[in-house]
Order: C-alpha cells, then structure tokens, then sequence
C-alpha cells in the first residue's frame, strides 16, 4: 500500500472511530490528518486535503482545540494560522478521556446526586426501588469516575502493565 492510500484509510478510519470518542466524523478526520502530518497546516491546507468547506473546517478546528487535541502554532513570517495535533497517543487518549469525563460523566453524577434525594417514604416499594436502582448506577459511576482518574495521572508503562495484569 503506497503512503498516499495509507493516509488516506488511516484518515477515513480514524473519522469513523471518532464517532465513538463523542466527536463528529469531519472533526476526527481534521484530527487524524493533523496527526500524521510532519509539520503543522493551515486551514486552507487542511480544507483542501479533505475536501471539505471553509465553515465547517473553521468550526470543527476550534472545537478540537476546545478538547485539548489540536493547538494553534506561530509560525515566524507566517500570516496565515496553522494548526497542529499532539503526537503522542498516549497523551490524546488521555486528554479524550478527560473531556468525555467532564462532558459526559461529571453531569450525570451531578443529576444522580439529586435524583437520590427524591422525596417520598423510603419504605414505600416504589420509592425504594427507585432509590436503590439510582443508587447502584451512582455507584458504578463512581467507581469509573475513580477509574478514569487513576488513568488520566497515570504514565503509560504503568497503565499497560495494570492493564495487562486484569487480562490475565
């Protein structure tokens, strides 16, 4: 397989998976071409290798800086803005992890927290099982929250090696 068509799978793949991560096909592929580019791009370089408009390659570059996975870079003599991607997959992971915690998981705790607090008997049946099913999902929320965090501190070489340790 030649680089071009390489590049240009890894692209496509990368925006699927992106799906999954919580992001839009068009902003995963921005990210993916961003990745594997020695040197950082312009919008105009960017708009042009995916074929996509001028809006939505603006607006899609701003929310993945917001994530934390692509940074502006100053290029001396430049005019023009180019944009750049964390090479280290290690620390995209990590960075993904952290926003999908803050964006997903943080507010779901928040509304079980009040959810648990229902008014009502706690010795009604209804009640009960309803505190009770709220609380267990809290729980288990909780414990991935814990989770979550012992990755985003954790160094790679120890993560794989615990990682490694569970699937044995």
């Amino acid at each position: 397989m030649k680089l071009t068509e390489a590049k240009q799978q890894f692209i496509s793949s990368w925006g699927a998976f992106g799906t999954h991560w919580g992001i839009n096909r068009t902003m995963a592929q921005i990210h993916a071409l961003l990745l594997v580019s020695p040197e950082p791009l312009t919008q105009d370089d960017i708009m042009e290798e995916l074929n996509i408009s001028r809006g939505n390659t603006n607006m899609n570059i701003r929310e993945l800086i917001n994530w934390g996975l692509v940074e502006r870079v100053l290029i001396s003599g430049e005019r023009k803005e180019f944009f750049s991607a964390e090479k280290d997959i290690w620390k995209v992971v990590k960075q993904i992890v952290k926003e999908r915690k803050k964006r997903e998981l943080e507010p779901m705790l928040q509304l079980l927290d009040k959810l648990e607090a229902v008014e009502g008997d706690k010795k009604d049946k209804e009640v009960k099982t309803f505190v009770d099913t709220i609380s267990g999902i809290k729980k288990l929320g909780k414990q991935a929250d814990k989770t979550l965090d012992t990755m985003i501190r954790a160094e790679e070489s120890w993560f794989v090696g615990a990682l490694m340790k569970v699937f044995k």
